[in-house]
């Protein structure tokens, strides 16, 4: 049996006005979701326990099947992870975003999308002159970095950028125990990067610069059972996320890098399906993470969030069906890790619709996968860490 999650995130919304009161996933063409969803099994999960941020790290431990109450201990250990860094018992790791701040207001808390390259230079700068003993600096992706403390900051308070986007930062500063520190260092990134050639050159081609970094994520390394000990099966993590990489790597999931896989709207969809195949061919697992979605979503751009549903759903979702070759011995789950509510720009702690597809399933009145239609047809599972183990069990709950 072969076993296939499919995550395009952020793609659970709210109603939209400019969509005619549809949500994206309703007003989006996916002619593959919805087949799988009359002929599979549809319900809604909790996948944010109550007191946790709606994060994508806290989503995603919880689809994986680990209780965050047990295996949760924030963002940026995962992301450490993954760039290969391997984190001491009190080391602290942060995010940390190049921001665009203009006027104290969060223009862009992704710099314009800064390349890799562009950043990786502008880090560097900045573990030159303020990383040391306290406070090291590691480049990550376009504008996802680290920065890793043998011990502070893990009690401070701190805001994701994400959730402040055209609003003043003033307010959502870190504060509590070593919030100053950070705050400090966060200053002192501002005339380093502003005064790089790497901005200035960005600036003369009309693109958005790095103003300052911005910490928040904080946590420890956390210690995960193996996914191969709870669930009996090997398997691998496909995503262009460093969060989703690491959470992987300390699943003991194989983590494949895809060419053309961005993390952005112009990732490679169809290259995420074929590596997909190809792993299930040595393997009886695999979680492909898309986060074109969510990313569509924090612009609060809703044709781009439309768009990214229907090329997940021809893509991902029409290239695995089309190309599978393992008969009748298959199944597949798709489901958002969260909601990303265009209006909000934001994610948010609702429970979202998942899809469950076996052959032989007796099927169901749905015609679409949506949020209305799992509501109204399926179960409502609170405990969203059970649904893997439902899931690859066959739970007849879910029939």
């Amino acid at each position: 049996m072969k076993y296939l999650v499919l995550i395009p995130d952020g793609a659970a919304d709210h109603h939209c006005p400019e969509l005619g009161g549809k949500t994206p996933l309703e007003a989006a063409a996916t002619p593959n979701l919805d087949r799988l969803a009359r002929t599979g099994s549809l319900g809604t999960v909790r996948t944010i326990p109550a007191g946790f941020p709606p994060g994508s790290d806290v989503a995603n431990l919880c689809v994986l099947g680990y209780d965050p109450n047990l295996f949760y201990t924030g963002r940026a250990p995962l992301e450490a992870a993954s760039l290969g860094i391997d984190l001491g018992p009190e080391d602290v790791a942060f995010r940390c975003n190049l921001v665009f701040v203009e006027n104290g207001v969060m223009r862009d808390f992704t710099a314009g999308h800064i390349s890799s390259g562009e950043a990786a230079a502008l880090i560097g700068r900045l573990q030159e002159q303020i990383g040391g003993e306290d406070a090291s600096f590691f480049p990550g992706l376009s504008y996802r970095h680290l920065m890793v403390s043998p011990g502070r900051g893990l009690k401070a308070e701190c805001t994701p950028p994400h959730d402040i986007t055209g609003k003043p930062i003033a307010s959502y500063l870190p504060r509590g125990e070593d919030g100053d520190w950070l705050l400090q260092l966060m200053q002192a990134s501002a005339p380093l990067l502003q005064s790089h050639l790497v901005n200035r050159k960005r600036e003369s081609e009309g693109k958005a610069p790095a103003t300052m970094i911005w910490l928040w994520g904080q946590g420890t390394a956390p210690r995960l059972p193996r996914f191969e000990e709870r669930f009996s099966l090997s398997g691998s993590v496909i995503s262009a996320v460093d969060l989703v990489k690491g959470l992987g790597k300390y699943a003991g999931l194989e983590v494949i890098s895809v060419p053309g896989a961005t993390g952005y709207l112009d990732t490679d969809y169809r290259a995420k399906a074929v590596h997909a195949l190809l792993a299930l061919e040595r393997s009886d697992f695999v979680y492909v993470h898309v986060e074109a979605p969510d990313e569509a979503a924090h612009m609060g751009n809703t044709a781009e969030k439309v768009r990214a549903i229907e090329r997940f759903d021809r893509d991902v979702v029409g290239t695995l069906l089309n190309e599978m070759p393992f008969g009748h011995n298959y199944r597949i789950m798709v489901l958002p890790d969260h909601a990303t509510p265009v209006e909000l720009r934001t994610h948010t702690a609702e429970p979202v619709p998942f899809l469950i597809y076996r052959p032989g399933l007796p099927g169901n009145p749905a015609q679409a996968f949506d949020e209305e239609s799992a509501a109204r047809w399926g179960l409502m599972l609170e405990r969203g860490w059970d649904l893997m183990q439902k899931f690859i069990s066959g739970d007849p709950e879910l029939a």
